[in-house]
């Protein structure tokens, strides 16, 4: 009966020390996988806090690349409607001197190509006579015109002590409106101050007999004129104005090209760069 007893108790103390052992062995097994899964959970917050932080500073930088790009179209569009003005002054100012220069070429230029006395000289006055007068209308209103009169006053003259006897005429003007005359004076009512701006014209060339005048050097036109009505001085500032025009403008438009192409020099740079 004691050793049944006794046998009792030693398996019972077999089993009491079997499962203390396998709740051991348990309980270390959990605590390993809670650490491992908190060390899994650690490592994760990491790295999700280091991928945040990577976003983050690339949101920044493409705010600031998305600024930039405004402010160059800004700058873009602000300057473009500026270089279109300023290309469509320059053609204007190109358009209006070529407009010029075809209005003195068949005006001026044609007038001083079309001359034949080219030649200057020294005219010595021989004779100045008031031959007759001559009839001339003026204008007295709407479809109203008048007669009145003016001395007709002829000068002769040789041309450089050359004994070539010639007729003095005033200019181109006077030479197509009378062929006799020295001056046809603008006509009007009063014929006294006609008269008296005639005279004066042959008083100073009995005071002053050696005046300057241009002849034809391949002596077709017997007369000489005393002046011309487009002489060089007349041509060269007339065509100087259009020329410093259409300079302008080609210089305007070169400008605003060689403007252009150091913007999409420096561009190109600026990329080349980055």
């Amino acid at each position: 009966m004691d050793l049944y007893a006794s046998g009792q108790l030693n398996i019972k103390v077999a089993v009491i020390h079997r499962s203390f052992q396998q709740s051991r062995r348990s309980a270390s097994a959990s605590k390993g996988g809670g650490s491992s899964r908190k060390m899994f959970f650690v490592a994760g917050a990491k790295n999700r806090g280091g991928s945040g932080g990577g976003n983050e500073r690339r949101s920044i930088y493409q705010k600031f690349r998305e600024v930039d790009l405004l402010d160059k179209k800004k700058t873009v569009t602000a300057l473009k409607p500026g270089e279109d003005r300023a290309i469509l002054l320059g053609l204007g100012m190109i358009l209006s001197s070529v407009m010029m220069y075809f209005v003195l070429g068949i005006t001026i230029l044609r007038s001083y190509a079309d001359s034949v006395w080219t030649e200057e000289g020294v005219c010595v006055v021989l004779n100045s006579t008031v031959t007759a007068d001559m009839n001339c209308s003026y204008n007295c209103g709407s479809d109203c015109w008048r007669v009145s009169k003016y001395p007709c006053l002829q000068v002769y003259v040789s041309v450089n002590n050359t004994g070539r006897v010639s007729r003095l005429s005033h200019n181109e003007e006077t030479q197509d409106t009378s062929s006799e005359c020295v001056y046809v004076p603008r006509c009007q009512k009063d014929s006294v101050a006609m008269h008296v701006m005639i005279m004066n014209i042959s008083e100073h060339l009995k005071v002053n007999q050696q005046v300057p005048c241009y002849y034809d050097p391949s002596e077709q036109q017997e007369t000489v004129l005393l002046t011309r009505l487009y002489d060089h001085s007349i041509v060269f500032h007339s065509l100087l104005w259009p020329s410093c025009m259409l300079i302008g403008g080609a210089l305007i438009i070169v400008m605003v090209k060689l403007t252009q192409y150091l913007s999409r020099l420096c561009e190109e740079i600026g990329k080349i760069k980055r």
